[in-house]
């Protein structure tokens, strides 16, 4: 019964923290919920107007989602819903189906959530959580920063009220220089001045309201995080009053009041085929930043997460968003801010989100009718220039340039190629590098350090040798990628010394993984010292290694021993051969 309990409370992480739910866990999660939805409703409308979608499929998306990840999560903080790059990854998956009417558009983006949704739970049910470590940190950084570039440039046509139809950033930028003359001014009058408020909120308002309103800083923080609201309801009012509209400034229109619909969205199996890949990686990116804002707040309260069930609740929250007439969702960096500074104590923080998100969509949407495309246009591009860091370029530059060539190639594949084969290409570069740098393993030729059991450097270090005893430490696990280069390398420094050296020593401290090409590496080299009067040696080989060795029949025709340190191999070898003189 116990261990039945236990699996429930894993597959359900609600049971768990739901126990000791008290009055004060209430207050937090409700002072915090109210914060997010505030937050969420132009945040929400804006994300779905960049996927391409209606602006009330940003609020449906927003609702169930949060739902199923109180039920399923086990971040405490953790919002999820529409964010910047999965919704710009979801337009860029949607485009090129040429398809004709709105209807068929959000059918679509429920597909992908849908498909999105199966891929993350079947990850997780076969505990793949793992999966993102196949993205390096300098991948992401350079695919988000490229991302937020790309994003940013989109919404200007938003902000100067002209036509655009590039999708890649030159594309973009030259689209812009052709129309620019067609710039409304009312237009841009109202998305810089919304542009210069809601940076000034960003850096300033805080400050402001600290030194001339007396407010505690967490007070002035929250209400900077949320400036994007004041902006709203200014720039609404004003579009109202001076009736806008007139003047070319384009604007919401009406937006459905009522229940997200409920139900699978319309299958069109013809689309399933185009919109597999995308979804695959629209799931991986969302995990990837969804894990990395959860395992960060978590870890300011000593808290942690499961990965695995992670891909779980980040699938049914794709899946119950696909159910009600939403789009791919996933873990929001901003609002997961805001949320865990509001105080949120339990996802339950979530769910009453969500109320008020429902209530939003239920009564308030008739009062964005006048809203201003060109302010929602200004909070996606804010948000998201928070994102790009450029310093990556530089950081990579000095330290690997490795890295640099996975970082410079994502970010310039991302803006010149498109998002998808951007986030391809960075797994590719990722995955070959990783290649690159193991088939190239680091091989130190090392010597006892006077007074203690440690072998080091010879080149680094004063260390003791003998002429006739050669240590190589492998720094590495032996596969088929460098067992040939290994094996070539090792009988090359022994050709060197061929007359003085009478045993070979591998000090594999470092080896966790010998596979079957590196095994045949290691019997050619033992019968290639053998035929040349040198004995092979082995140390500090670990346990699952030596399982896997005494599997096999190499220890059986080995030349020499298995020693289980340096120590023993190199005091060893010199005592036996000070006897044999």
């Amino acid at each position: 019964m116990t261990g039945r309990t236990e699996r429930l409370r894993e597959f359900f992480p609600i049971l768990e923290w739901a126990r000791d739910y008290d009055r004060g866990n209430l207050t937090g999660d409700l002072t915090a919920a109210a914060i997010v939805t505030i937050m969420l409703i132009p945040q929400s409308l804006a994300y779905a107007l960049l996927a391409g979608l209606p602006a009330e499929v940003g609020l449906y998306a927003s609702i169930l989602p949060l739902v199923a990840y109180t039920v399923f999560g086990t971040s405490r903080a953790l919002a999820v819903g529409p964010v910047a790059v999965v919704s710009l990854m979801t337009a860029t998956a949607l485009a090129p189906l040429g398809l004709s009417s709105v209807t068929e558009y959000v059918a679509a983006a429920g597909v992908l959530a849908l498909l999105s949704g199966m891929f993350l739970v079947a990850m997780g049910a076969l505990k793949m959580g793992a999966l993102s470590s196949l993205l390096s940190h300098p991948v992401i950084a350079g695919f988000i920063s490229a991302s937020g570039l790309l994003i940013a440039a989109s919404q200007l046509k938003h902000i100067l009220g002209i036509p655009v139809s590039g999708h890649t950033f030159p594309e973009i930028l030259v689209e812009i220089f052709v129309q620019f003359g067609r710039t409304n001014v009312a237009t841009l009058a109202i998305g810089a001045a919304t542009l210069a408020f809601l940076f000034w909120a960003r850096k300033g308002l805080a400050r402001a309201l600290v030194r001339k309103c007396n407010v505690t800083q967490h007070f002035a923080s929250t209400a900077a995080r949320i400036g994007p609201v004041f902006a709203v309801i200014g720039t609404t009012f004003l579009t109202w009053a001076l009736n806008l509209p007139e003047l070319g400034v384009a604007i919401v229109g009406e937006v459905p009041t009522g229940f997200p619909p409920l139900g699978l969205p319309g299958i069109d199996t013809s689309l399933i085929s185009q919109l597999v890949a995308p979804a695959i990686l629209i799931s991986i990116i969302g995990y990837v930043e969804s894990v990395s804002v959860a395992q960060t707040l978590a870890a300011k309260k000593k808290q942690r997460i499961g990965p695995n069930q992670e891909l779980i609740a980040l699938g049914a929250s794709n899946i119950s968003s696909a159910l009600s007439g939403g789009y791919p969702v996933t873990g929001g960096f901003a609002r997961s801010v805001v949320n865990f500074d509001a105080g949120a104590e339990t996802p339950a923080a979530g769910a009453f989100t969500a109320v008020g998100l429902l209530f939003a969509a239920l009564a308030l949407t008739p009062l964005l009718f006048f809203l201003p495309k060109a302010t929602l246009a200004a909070t996606i591009i804010v948000a998201v220039l928070s994102l790009v860091d450029l310093t990556i370029l530089k950081h990579a530059w000095d330290y690997s340039k490795a890295d640099f060539a996975a970082v410079f190639a994502t970010m310039a594949l991302t803006l010149t190629m498109g998002v998808e084969i951007g986030v391809a290409s960075g797994v590719a570069v990722s995955l070959v590098l990783f290649v690159w740098k193991t088939a190239r393993p680091h091989v130190a030729e090392v010597g006892q350090v006077p007074g203690s059991h440690h072998f080091r450097n010879i080149h680094r270090h004063q260390v003791l040798t003998d002429p006739a005893i050669l240590t190589l430490r492998i720094d590495e696990s032996l596969y088929f990628a460098n067992a040939r280069r290994m094996e070539d390398l090792i009988l090359a420094r022994v050709h060197r010394n061929r007359d003085e050296i009478r045993h070979v020593v591998l000090m594999c401290s470092a080896v966790n993984e010998i596979d079957l090409s590196a095994l045949d590496s290691l019997e050619a080299i033992n019968q290639r010292l053998r035929d040349l009067d040198v004995t092979l040696h082995l140390s500090e080989v670990k346990g699952p290694v030596m399982d896997r060795l005494k599997r096999s029949h190499f220890l059986d025709h080995l030349s020499g021993r298995v020693f289980l340190s340096q120590h023993e191999a190199f005091h060893g070898l010199k005592g036996a051969d000070t006897v044999a003189a």
